[in-house]
Formats: C-alpha cells, sequence, structure tokens
C-alpha cells in the first residue's frame, strides 16, 4: 500500500513539474519574445515594406538626371483573401479579368502567407478611388513605391532603367524580395547598392474590413527606410542632348572624354529612346516593341558594337612603332593607288615621314611599318604578341575598367587564332597586313577609340573611362571616386610626333575640309572602314585644344561613306559647343546637314525593306 501512495506522488510531481514548465515557457514566448507577439497577432497584423526613395542622378553641372515619383502596388496575401466581385475591382484598377486571375495564381504558388504584387504602378488618381473601395476586398493592400521620371529624356543607355527583381537576383542577394525593383542596365546597375537605399518595415493592425487601425505595439519594432544615396554623373547634359540629336537618322555613336580625369562627357548611341518608357504600366509592352525593333536601339553601341576601327588606328600603329624605334628617322615610299600589297587610296609625296604619313593616312606608308614592327623580333608570333600586349596596354582588345558594367572587349587576333587558321609557322606580317590600317580580323569598341585618342592627348597616360564622378552619402557629404591611371611611357617626343601629324589631318589632311575650327586647334585622324553590307562606315577620333587637351572624342557612324562626310562633321561640332559654347555662322551647315540627314531611311530604300 505504502509503495502505491508513494507512485501517486511521484506521478503527481511529475505531472505538476511538466506544467511549471509549460507555463514559464509560454510567458516566455508569449510575453518576452517580441517575435511572437507578431506569430500570435498574425490574422490582424500586416506587414509593410517601407521602400526608400531611390537616390537621384545629376549630370556634372547639377541639372537633374533621374527623380522620383510616387507609384503604388497593389499586394495579396492569399490566405486572407475571400471571394471578391471581380469585375469591379477591374474596372476600377483599369485591367482585364484574365489578367487579375492569373497574377492572384502565380502569388498563390510562391506563398499563401507572403504578400506578392498582382498589379503594379498604378497612379496616384487610381490609388484614390481603390483605397475607398479597399475594405470590399480582403487580403488586398496598397504599398507605396517611388517610380524614376526622367526630365530631359536623354541618355537612355547610359542612365539605363529600373525593373522587377528575377528570382535568379532574390537568390544571389537576401536583401530582394519578390515585387522589389532593382536596377537592370546603365547606372542604375552599376551603382544599384548606393541607389537604391535601406527597406524598412512596419507592423500594422487590421481590422475584419481590411482597413488599418495604427501601428502594432506602438511602432517598437518597426524599422525607418533609409533613401538611396544621390549621384553626381560625369555627364554634360547640354552636350549630351546634343549629340543625340546630331546622331538622329543615324546608326552609330559618340563617345567624348575629359582626357585628364577620364570623366565621360559624352556617351550616345543612335537609335535611341525616350528612358520614360520603361516606366508605369505600358513597361512590357514598350520593352516589347523596342526588343524587337529592327533598329536595335537598346543596344549601346557605343560600349557593346565591336567595328574594325579602319585608319584610326594608324595612332595606335605609329605608337607602337616608335616605342619599338623603328619609325623615329625612317621614310617609306608609296605608289598611292598602284602601291602593294595594300593600295593608298590616292597620290601624295614619297617617300614620306611619319608626320605626313598620318596626315594622308597613307596605307602604304603604315602596312611597311606594321611589318618593320612584327619582324623586329626573332619570329612573326614574337612580334604579333608583342604588338597585341602593346595594344593591351593602351585598353585596345580588352574591357577598360571604369564604372561601365556592360562594356565588351572587342578583339585583337591572337597568335592562336592565325596558327589554327593557317597553321603554326605558315603565317607572317604579309598574312597578316589588313591589321596595318585597321581591318581584317581587328575590333574596337567606340569607348576604345576616344580612350586610345585621350591616351595621345595626355601624352602617355589614360584614368579608365566612367560616368559617376561623386557619390553623396545620406549627411550630405560628396564621396569623389577614383579611377585607375594607366601609363605608357612612350617618350614625349614620339607622342609629340602623332600629335603633329594629327594636327596636320585638320589643317590641310584629310579632314581640312570638315573638322576645322577658327582659333582651336584639333588634332584628329579619320577612318574609311569596308563593309561589305554596304556602304563604306565612317568614323573620326579627335581632342582638342592640342595644349592641354578639355575633350578627347570617337564618332562611328554605320554606312557613312568615308570619315571626313559624317564622323569629322559631327565630332568638331561637338568640340565646338564645349569649347565655345556656340556653332560659328561659318559652320551652321554643317550643323544643319547632320541634323537633317537620315542615313536609316536611305539604307531602308537601298536594301527594300
Amino acid at each position: 500500500m505504502d509503495v502505491y501512495s508513494k507512485r501517486k506522488y511521484l506521478i503527481i510531481g511529475l505531472f505538476s513539474l511538466t506544467a511549471v514548465i509549460i507555463a514559464i515557457r509560454l510567458f516566455t514566448i508569449q510575453v518576452l519574445d517580441p517575435s511572437y507577439k507578431i506569430s500570435a497577432a498574425s490574422n490582424v497584423l500586416r506587414r509593410v515594406v517601407n521602400f526608400p526613395a531611390r537616390g537621384l542622378i545629376y549630370d556634372r553641372n547639377g541639372k537633374l538626371l533621374v527623380f522620383n515619383q510616387a507609384a503604388y502596388d497593389v499586394l495579396i496575401t492569399p490566405r486572407e483573401m475571400k471571394p471578391f466581385d471581380t469585375l469591379a475591382f477591374c474596372r476600377i484598377v483599369g485591367v482585364e479579368k484574365e489578367e487579375i486571375a492569373s497574377e492572384i495564381k502565380k502569388a498563390r504558388q510562391y506563398s499563401l502567407y507572403k504578400p506578392s504584387p498582382v498589379i503594379k504602378q498604378l497612379s496616384s488618381q487610381t490609388y484614390a478611388v481603390l483605397q475607398e473601395q479597399l475594405f470590399k476586398y480582403p487580403g488586398f493592400f496598397i504599398q507605396a513605391r517611388t517610380l524614376r521620371q526622367y526630365p530631359a529624356k536623354i541618355a537612355a543607355h547610359v542612365l539605363g532603367y529600373v525593373g522587377e527583381v528575377d528570382q535568379k537576383g532574390i537568390d544571389a542577394n537576401k536583401y530582394y524580395e519578390n515585387g522589389d525593383y532593382i536596377g537592370r542596365s546603365g547606372i542604375e546597375k552599376a551603382y544599384e547598392d548606393e541607389l537604391r537605399g535601406v527597406k524598412g518595415i512596419s507592423y500594422k493592425m487590421v481590422d475584419v474590413h481590411n482597413m488599418e487601425k495604427g501601428s502594432f505595439d506602438q511602432g517598437r519594432l518597426d524599422t525607418a527606410a533609409v533613401i538611396g544615396k544621390n549621384l553626381v554623373s560625369t555627364l554634360n547634359a547640354d552636350l549630351q542632348s546634343y549629340g543625340e540629336r546630331l546622331l538622329s537618322g543615324k546608326v552609330g555613336s559618340i563617345v567624348a572624354i575629359e582626357p585628364s580625369t577620364g570623366e565621360i562627357l559624352v556617351l550616345a548611341s543612335a537609335p535611341t529612346f525616350d528612358p520614360g518608357l520603361f516606366v508605369g504600366r505600358e513597361r512590357s509592352k514598350n520593352f516589347s516593341k523596342l526588343l524587337f525593333d529592327p533598329n536595335k536601339p537598346m543596344l549601346n553601341r557605343a560600349i557593346t558594337s565591336s567595328y574594325p576601327p579602319g585608319s584610326t588606328f594608324k595612332i595606335a600603329n605609329a605608337l607602337i612603332g616608335l616605342e619599338d624605334g623603328v619609325l623615329q628617322t625612317v621614310r617609306f615610299s608609296c605608289s598611292g593607288p598602284a602601291s602593294s600589297p595594300i593600295k593608298c587610296t590616292h597620290n601624295h609625296e614619297t617617300p614620306l615621314a611619319l608626320v605626313s604619313a598620318i596626315r594622308e593616312s597613307c596605307n602604304a606608308f603604315f602596312w611597311q611599318a606594321f611589318r618593320a614592327e612584327i619582324n623586329h623580333y626573332p619570329t612573326p608570333a614574337e612580334g604579333l604578341e608583342a604588338f597585341r600586349n602593346q595594344l593591351l596596354e593602351m585598353g585596345i582588345g580588352k574591357k577598360i575598367g571604369g564604372d561601365l558594367y556592360a562594356e565588351t572587349s572587342g578583339s585583337v587576333p591572337a597568335v592562336s587564332y592565325y596558327d589554327k587558321y593557317f597553321g603554326a609557322g605558315r603565317w607572317n606580317s604579309l598574312t597578316i597586313r589588313s591589321l596595318s590600317i585597321g581591318q581584317g580580323e581587328l575590333l574596337l569598341t567606340p569607348l576604345q577609340l576616344s580612350n586610345m585618342v585621350s591616351l595621345i592627348a595626355n601624352r602617355g597616360y589614360y584614368i579608365a573611362p566612367h560616368l559617376v564622378r561623386s557619390v553623396q552619402g545620406y549627411d550630405g557629404v560628396q564621396d569623389t571616386l577614383q579611377f585607375e591611371k594607366h601609363s605608357i611611357p612612350a617618350g614625349i617626343d614620339n607622342y609629340e610626333m602623332i600629335v603633329q601629324g594629327m594636327e596636320q589631318v585638320v589643317e590641310n589632311g584629310t579632314a581640312r575640309s570638315s573638322a576645322k575650327i577658327d582659333s582651336v586647334i584639333i588634332c584628329g585622324k579619320t577612318g574609311t572602314i569596308q563593309n561589305p553590307h554596304g556602304e563604306a562606315h565612317s568614323a573620326f577620333v579627335a581632342f582638342a585644344p592640342k595644349i592641354n587637351p578639355k575633350i578627347a572624342i570617337a564618332v562611328y557612324i554605320e554606312n557613312g561613306v568615308w570619315g571626313a562626310r559624317y564622323a569629322a562633321p559631327i565630332a568638331s561640332l561637338i568640340i565646338e559647343k564645349y569649347l565655345k559654347g556656340k556653332i560659328a555662322s561659318t559652320r551652321q551647315h554643317f550643323e544643319d546637314a547632320m541634323f537633317n540627314s537620315d542615313l536609316i531611311s536611305t539604307m531602308k530604300i537601298e536594301t527594300g525593306d
């Protein structure tokens, strides 16, 4: 009997101890743990993300390029939804019933418990109407955000656009959730971390009528959003706008750099588009329209298109020859159009030295220079390898760096390419002679051409071209960005020889009638590039003034006939506008001709498109 009595007290004790442990645990969870407060009251709480305003973007002179405007997204939490009048809802928000059904299905597949956006970017007017009727739609709520606006409607390729993050982006960075926006291209993508800010979270009490009744727990669990940082770009907005007007009706690009800093003044690609087309409810439709446009307006030709540089490349060829010590005093003969194995375009003085060769853009000279450079080494393979390495040092044939995330590398063929094509030891300088005049397998981007001429303008160095000058922190302090400086110590006298030749190109050479400006010495080089698919391409590189240069520029116009026809006038107009502020009356006809020319329509007529 005593044994059973002791067992009874033992069992009672065990149950009592268990009850005490459970009570303590419940008290800890329900009273001391704030996370439980949220989960226990989840049926009357709503987690609201407070999206920060993205940082603003300015040009180098303080002109606003990108700002924000209020917009609203409609979200649902599927488990809180109840049957509702779909047609009435669709009339309010202006969408089709099928679209709403599809978005709700996606939201349920994503999560029954987490909010998902079903309608994006409502206007303020639609939001006001829906807000009054929201009590009829349990599970639906509205979340404020901001959309980008573009007062000048320029630089679409530079600024980029903001779009909804995809699953890949969510997986890569836990900051993002379904429905968040992220920079998708241009500066918006390259500086996403600075521009986006930090999201805040609010917990709201919601009644049975789907109406918010205030903050939960007096807002103790809320966190404030932190606005994004502002950016000061390197662009000159007025010059960018002017460049885009000059490119109207053409396929091509302009890249203008401040040589001493590497700051990009103009980066224009044509055809272009209004950056505002990627904002609002019509964004998807506009995106598809631009994506399938045969003229490819979304392609940033300035940094992603690779072209044969043609005769503009001769200044890089010259620099290599001078650095190798094979061109300082040499003269080569030229027989004009009768020259072999590469014809020259016209008759001129012969024999001629480097300065005159640059002025006349002599193919025969630069072929012989290239042969001397390759043969300067024991084997053609070693000569080409050295030639290629020197180009890479100049930023040619590789990504230059800076902050242009979509930049492509162009192409300078390596020894392995020719070994594979011709066989090892079965080729020489004659086989690859097209490289000497910027043709053949050699491909450069307009950005690389502009950087190449910046190197010459600086007489031996370039700073990686970039689009953002400084970041403005939350406290208003400007953080000036620093970019890598690259030096090519080929000797100041060698650089001056090339500069002298480029000066003569404009003063009395191939660009004398199309690029000369009163009281400003422009040093330039034309390029006419063979094109098997139509008219030759037109290219021109230049810097000005000759002493203490303020601008280096490359212009490339597809099907532009020859270098002095379109590229040289456009480059000189940009230079004149930047240095002088206006175009002289004596050169107004160049401006009118560039504004009014339409090569795109001409190409369509000739091809029957």
